[in-house]
């Protein structure tokens, strides 16, 4: 095969496989994070104790509570009176034990719910029982000794958690990812070593190769940033952004160590193939031995 023939195939597999090294990372992440209900509650457990979930978590609840109660008392009196207590009870309870055993097993059990509905190909909309989750707050408080914790009634109410309408456009992108988390980085990863086998030279190559992979690291990390700021613009609270920042950061912390992790192989690859060349360069400049002037022609004299 021609050499220019060669090089021309090689770059062409090379930017593929670079161009396919975000996309192969943001589906893996998707498919074998996000959608594991072990690493998602796992990774949404540290937020418990983020101060701005718990305000936000405390805002939803306490006017959920007091909307209730406005409802049984029709706005009387005495449910004025009662509202600054719910607010500060439940903004307290926000920083007990308790919540963080109601946050992960809420957690659990709405992941749990959205993925078996993804996955049966049923269609219907996604509902979550709260007595599993009431259970294991009561025992919660029951094991501290809170006062009355024995009388909490568990009762099995269905909250609504994703339309039906919203689950087929999610199992689409299931399945979609499904293909994806496993096909594009070992296509990424084939292509890149089948555009270096055919370079003509090789070590251009891996430069090239890990160039491509640290600039598709840089692409990753601006989508991730952009993503958050059109995540939080969204959102039409500006009180509940901050919560909202706090369990985005969370849950692409794995995308973003990802991102820089690829800038970083990418760079130092480059920068060693560099170097090796270099060296190269000097070994084989000095082991060439020198060669002789050509002698001068004398004339002779008679």
């Amino acid at each position: 095969m021609p050499t220019r023939v060669r090089n021309a195939l090689s770059a062409a597999l090379i930017a593929l496989s670079c161009l396919l090294v975000p996309f192969g990372a943001l589906a893996a992440w998707a498919m074998y994070g996000l959608a594991d209900t072990g690493r998602y509650v796992a990774t949404m457990a540290p937020l418990a104790a983020d101060p701005a979930v718990q305000g936000a978590v405390a805002d939803t609840v306490g006017a959920g509570i007091t909307d209730e109660m406005d409802r049984r008392l029709q706005a009387s009196p005495a449910a004025d009176g009662v509202r600054p207590f719910v607010a500060d009870a439940v903004r307290s309870f926000t920083r007990t034990a308790a919540f963080r055993t109601a946050w992960d097993a809420g957690n659990r059990a709405v992941h749990d719910a959205v993925l078996s509905a993804v996955q049966d190909g049923r269609e219907r909309a996604v509902t979550v029982d709260l007595a599993p989750i009431t259970a294991q707050v009561k025992r919660r408080l029951t094991d501290d000794h809170v006062p009355f914790a024995r009388h909490i009634p568990v009762e099995h109410t269905e909250v609504p958690v994703l339309p039906a309408d919203d689950l087929d456009r999610l199992r689409k992108g299931y399945d979609v990812l499904e293909v994806a988390g496993f096909w594009l980085p070992v296509s990424a990863a084939v292509l890149a070593t089948a555009g270096i086998a055919v370079a003509a030279c090789r070590r251009r190559a891996v430069t090239a190769t890990a160039l491509g992979t640290a600039l598709g690291g840089a692409f990753l990390a601006l989508a991730v940033a952009i993503g958050r700021r059109l995540t939080l613009a969204d959102i039409p609270d500006p009180t509940h952004r901050p919560a909202a920042g706090a369990i985005y950061d969370a849950l692409t912390q794995t995308l973003r160590t990802v991102s820089w992790l690829l800038i970083a192989v990418g760079l130092t690859a480059a920068l060693t193939c560099r170097l090796t060349a270099h060296i190269t360069q000097r070994r084989r400049a000095g082991a060439t031995p020198p060669t002789d002037p050509a002698p001068k022609p004398t004339r002779a004299r008679v």
